[in-house]
């Protein structure tokens, strides 16, 4: 990985490091950031990884993506948008053929119906547009505090904090909190960054948690931050059988991948170049 510092931080082993409790809210911060450091120089083209265009195509993917995995909602939006380019057009949708073109994401019957409310609520409040503010659009069917930051920073770029599962179980394992609530977690998570770098830290920690710092078996021995980690242990620490546990670009044989990435290749680029950008 473009990260290899072997050395233990402070002298210690990896997963030896202070935790929350006997480290002072300016070492955890300085901690904090260098973390975030190493993971933007390991992930410089993370970005959201569902393709839109527009603010509107990205609060409609950001709600189909409840449930169901990116690459899925990516496999489904091209003829969804094709039929429903913006608000006007999908709040005037045959629910049925709503639910048809969105059935491959799960729970399409729910998600059509807040796809409608969400677009007619648009056309009749907002002139068809999505609006830019997080108290605008928490109030939105289907939109919560998540997909709010997603479309803020991603539409907007409005300085917000992201916290999906993966955010909320690295920011635990990294010691940045004990919330397991996600609001309470994006505040506490927010006071050790500076509000400019929000955006590039949530999509930093969902790319690292999505190709190493897996939920049941976590690749330490193949991580970037392992010497800033109080949690290195809670998964395989050899080298080896850490880096087959790798996924997406980082895996095993995919160098190509990762190098066209490296390169700024798009991710529709690489679809048309016939990349499979699953795990």
């Amino acid at each position: 990985m473009p990260y290899s510092e072997t050395g233990p931080a402070s002298g210690k082993e990896p997963g030896s490091g202070t935790v929350r409790g006997h480290e002072s809210q300016l070492a955890l911060k300085r901690r904090a950031r260098r973390i975030n450091r190493i993971l933007g120089e390991t992930y410089p083209y993370a970005v959201p990884e569902l393709d839109f265009e527009d603010s509107f195509e990205l609060v409609v993917a950001t709600v189909l993506s409840a449930q169901t995995t990116d690459v899925r909602v990516n496999a489904t939006t091209p003829a969804l948008f094709a039929r429903y380019p913006d608000a006007f057009a999908m709040a005037e949708a045959d629910l049925e053929e709503l639910r048809a073109l969105i059935r491959p994401t799960g729970f399409f019957r729910a998600k059509a119906d807040s796809l409608m409310a969400l677009s007619r609520r648009l056309v009749d409040e907002y002139d068809g547009r999505v609006p830019g503010r997080l108290e605008d659009l928490v109030t939105l069917p289907g939109v919560g505090r998540k997909t709010a930051n997603v479309v803020l920073g991603n539409a907007f770029g409005v300085p917000g904090i992201t916290v999906d599962t993966h955010f909320g179980r690295l920011a635990r394992r990294f010691g940045w909190t004990d919330e397991t609530d996600p609001v309470k977690v994006e505040h506490a998570v927010g006071e050790l960054f500076e509000r400019r770098d929000w955006i590039t830290l949530s999509q930093n920690l969902i790319f690292h948690g999505r190709r190493v710092c897996h939920a049941r078996r976590p690749a330490c021995g193949a991580c970037p931050v392992a010497t800033l980690c109080p949690s290195y242990g809670e998964g395989e620490t050899d080298p080896a059988k850490a880096t087959a546990l790798l996924k997406y670009e980082l895996a095993p044989g995919r160098t190509d991948l990762l190098e066209l990435m490296l390169a700024g290749k798009t991710r529709r680029e690489l679809r048309a170049l016939g990349y499979g950008l699953d795990a």
